[in-house]
């Protein structure tokens, strides 16, 4: 596994929890061109692995109860998963799944902000997180969308320590978090968060948005509509490159970047 090391905040690991991973893998195979591993077994949930030139980029999962959200979960790294996980509780939050060790990949949990959004925590063991990232077929960014920034905000930059800095050319609410100790800004950036506008539908939850680098965004949406996919947003320019949010033919929502 990778040998990277992770400052604890910055996102290290995203999985998709699917219905069908026969067809995950079929889908994100022709959409990212990813190859996968056997997966593991039933000890641990049958876990996947996905692969861009031979590096680890993602995991797909079955979900174990059709209940549960078909979702792309996001990870923040974290050197103790326990300590961070009282922080969360003390600021507001809740555990979502409490930390337990994975073997000896690492340390898990889910949690959730004030408003409701999910992602998770990984305290790397053999496997730290991403072995490649912000090059095409892999992750690029995440950002969490959210009611109110009055609440959302202080939890985060509390709990993890981020620096905090608004976006004046967004065209939304947008603020930007990099982590401690550097300084804030677009340069040092590894994800934000957005307002919710009136354009969401009003039972809309507050989530998480995971991106994906791609080489092409309008070929990438081309490509998803043909597997069975939507589009959500179509191709549209932004100041940092051309993006499109997407959903796959299991229902789980992703977008993409060509910068």
């Amino acid at each position: 596994m990778g040998e990277r090391t992770f400052a604890e905040g910055v996102p290290c690991w995203v999985d998709a929890m699917l219905p069908d991973v026969e067809g995950g893998k079929r889908f994100y195979g022709e959409v990212f061109g990813w190859t996968f591993d056997e997966g593991a077994g039933a000890e641990y949930g049958y876990y996947t692995q996905a692969y861009s030139d031979g590096k680890n980029v993602a995991a797909l999962a079955p979900k174990q109860d059709g209940r549960m959200p078909t979702v792309w979960t996001v990870y923040l790294a974290t050197p103790d998963a326990f300590a961070l996980a009282d922080r969360i509780r003390d600021a507001g939050g809740q555990l979502v799944a409490e930390p337990m060790p994975v073997g000896p990949f690492g340390t898990m949990a889910l949690a959730a902000d004030p408003e409701g959004a999910v992602f998770g925590l990984w305290q790397g063991g053999t496997h730290t997180g991403f072995e490649k990232q912000e090059e095409p077929g892999s992750f690029c960014w995440t950002e969490v969308y959210s009611r109110d920034k009055a609440v959302v905000d202080p939890f985060y930059e509390g709990v993890f320590g981020y620096g905090g800095y608004d976006l004046e050319d967004a065209g939304v609410d947008f603020r930007t978090w990099s982590p401690r100790g550097t300084e804030p800004g677009p340069d040092t950036a590894i994800g934000g968060r957005s307002v919710m506008s009136g354009a969401f539908p009003v039972e809309m939850p507050s989530h998480f948005l995971v991106y994906f680098n791609v080489a092409d965004c309008d070929a990438t949406a081309d490509a998803v509509v043909r597997l069975g996919g939507r589009v959500q947003a179509p191709p549209f320019d932004i100041p940092y490159g051309r993006i499109a949010v997407l959903m796959d033919d299991q229902g789980a929502s992703f977008a993409v970047l060509q910068d």
